[in-house]
């Protein structure tokens, strides 16, 4: 009897880890928000990483977070590394590409919980008198991370964190000075 079930257990494993060796390793994942401020004033708080405090969800994760500065405040080559507890790791987010009040792209390297390298993009789209912003995260599943996928979605374990630091974003748009 066992023996069954160690060869049941065997075989599920196997399937398991055949599935996921077919699963797509590219993902995205991306949420919008409108906000009560223009494209410039809410661009400026994606572009300028001294503002990210103010709406990113995982610093609000570890408010004992480490962070340090490289290159400009704002714009490409400005960077932003952190420190932290288990919740958010280790890493480093560089602005790659900043068109005013239009599109900020940005690497992420992870290094920590584990070694990993994604993209994110910010899109500012006027809408009424507002501005429509949308951010989005793509990247390559490695093998680990695509059997991890077949319980749990990126699309849930990141996107609820882009819904808080959206709506954190929005706040503090709508409340930056004129």
């Amino acid at each position: 009897m066992f023996k069954k079930i160690l060869i049941a257990l065997a075989a599920v494993i196997a399937v398991i880890l055949v599935v996921a060796a077919f699963q797509p390793a590219d993902f995205t994942v991306a949420r919008s928000a409108t906000i009560d401020a223009s494209p410039a004033k809410v661009f400026a708080q994606v572009n300028d990483l001294g503002n990210w405090n103010n709406w990113d969800p995982w610093a609000k994760m570890d408010p004992a977070m480490k962070v340090t500065f490289e290159g400009p405040a704002a714009g490409i080559g400005a960077s932003y590394g952190w420190v932290g507890n288990s919740k958010v790791g280790e890493g480093k987010l560089t602005i790659t590409g900043s068109k005013p009040a239009s599109e900020v792209a940005l690497r992420l390297d992870f290094e920590k919980p584990m070694k990993d390298t994604c993209n994110a993009d910010f899109t500012f789209k006027p809408e009424g008198k507002g501005t429509q912003v949308t951010w989005t995260m793509t990247g390559k599943k490695a093998y680990p991370a695509k059997v991890m996928c077949l319980f749990m979605s990126m699309d849930k374990m990141i996107g609820g964190q882009f819904e808080k630091g959206l709506a954190d974003m929005k706040t503090a748009a709508e409340n930056a000075k004129k």
